[in-house]
């Protein structure tokens, strides 16, 4: 038997429209088709500062709070069915007070920030940071601890970051500083986390970890070559599943089939090994995700979906619709929860990049996910009142 079950939701064609889980205690979701456009990459947060939270995706920001006014960004290259960029991070680089966008790309290998004109409505002023290869996306941890997030692109076969100066008052400088962690070796897939319970974070790959010095900036990572994860997402998920203390893996096929989640075994002699446990067998291309208190219960749910055309129809389960889905974890137990699912003409899944916020203020952490098939807000009405 599968260790999960699916909440089924009633979908309308229309869009607008309330997805209404047939579980009185489920969460409803309102679908929001917000552009047709084709970028993979989006975040949410206030571009100009007027109080609303805008959308970012690709070369435009919409205007919240209904993000019917759309304002160019910049032009992105297009690479047959591809746009090169796969983040869109918001980041204040250079202490101006207005939030930047950190992206990357596959095709040109550029790591690059977007300088905000202040919220003018304006192109922004494109920055390079380094050419590192090409770049799968980026991801945004705190690896020394400061309490700022230092900025990791999953490119090359390599894993190395870049943390942006602060001036003596923490102010942000613009300038930017690069250290290695592993180079070669790495490949698809990336992920952050304290592994081994010292109080640092490690790196975690496809196929092995990187175990953090007391000096993340300057010491030598130590390589632990101790499982195979496949084509693993971006991110791999570092989190305590079955409740024991020990950080396990959460790990997505990005170009295949599956959803697992890797058990940390420690023996008594204190040799670590990996159990791997399928959550989800017959779903492909769970490229992103992240964790996030979606219900408000005070415990993180597992929030995923499938990228469409993720190489351009060529992976396994390509032409299966898309979706965009919810796990409640309990010791070791995944609760799929469906938040959207269907064809791609008409229902959404998460892209390379997809962002949780809460949009519109209620409250309720909300979804917007882009992709191939478009941009799409998925507004988090919170629990349906019991009868």
């Amino acid at each position: 038997m599968k260790p999960y079950r699916i909440i089924a939701c009633i979908f309308s064609g229309l869009l607008p429209t309330h997805l209404y889980a047939t579980d009185a205690s489920s969460l409803r979701f309102e679908r929001i088709k917000i552009s047709d456009s084709a970028f993979e990459a989006a975040s949410a947060f206030d571009v100009d500062l007027d109080g609303h939270i805008d959308i970012v995706s690709g070369e435009y920001w919409y205007a919240g709070p209904h993000f019917q006014e759309k304002h160019k960004i910049c032009d992105i290259q297009q690479v047959g069915e591809y746009f090169d960029d796969f983040s869109n991070y918001p980041m204040d680089i250079n202490g101006d007070g207005y939030m930047d966008i950190v992206s990357g790309g596959y095709f040109g290998g550029s790591l690059r920030w977007l300088e905000n004109p202040k919220g003018e409505k304006i192109p922004w002023k494109v920055h390079a940071i380094e050419n590192v290869g090409a770049i799968e996306t980026t991801r945004f941890w705190d690896v020394d601890g400061d309490g700022f997030e230092e900025i990791v692109p999953n490119a090359a076969g390599n894993i190395l970051f870049f943390r942006l100066v602060r001036d003596a008052q923490g102010n942000p400088t613009a300038g930017f500083t690069r250290h290695v962690v592993k180079m070669g070796g790495c490949g698809h897939g990336l992920g952050f986390g304290d592994i081994n319970g010292d109080g640092r974070g490690d790196f975690i790959s496809p196929d092995g970890w990187c175990e953090a010095p007391e000096d993340p900036l300057n010491g030598t990572w130590t390589w632990h070559p101790e499982f195979q994860l496949g084509s693993a997402s971006v991110p791999i998920l570092v989190h305590d599943v079955n409740g024991n203390g020990h950080a396990d893996l959460i790990v997505g096929q990005a170009h295949d089939y599956g959803l697992s989640w890797y058990e940390q075994i420690l023996s008594q002699d204190g040799a670590r090994s990996w159990k791997k446990h399928d959550i989800v067998t017959d779903k492909s291309q769970y490229h992103d995700m992240t964790l996030a208190d979606m219900d408000n219960d005070g415990t993180l749910e597992l929030v995923t979906g499938k990228r469409y055309r993720a190489h351009n129809g060529n992976d396994p389960g390509a032409d299966d619709p898309v979706g965009v889905y919810l796990f409640k974890i309990k010791n070791g137990l995944f609760e799929e929860i469906v938040v959207d699912y269907g064809p791609a003409e008409h229902h959404s899944g998460v892209g390379i990049y997809f962002w949780v916020e809460d949009v519109d203020g209620n409250g309720w952490k909300d979804i917007v996910a882009p992709g191939k098939e478009g941009l799409y807000l998925f507004r988090n009405l919170g629990l349906e009142p019991r009868p």
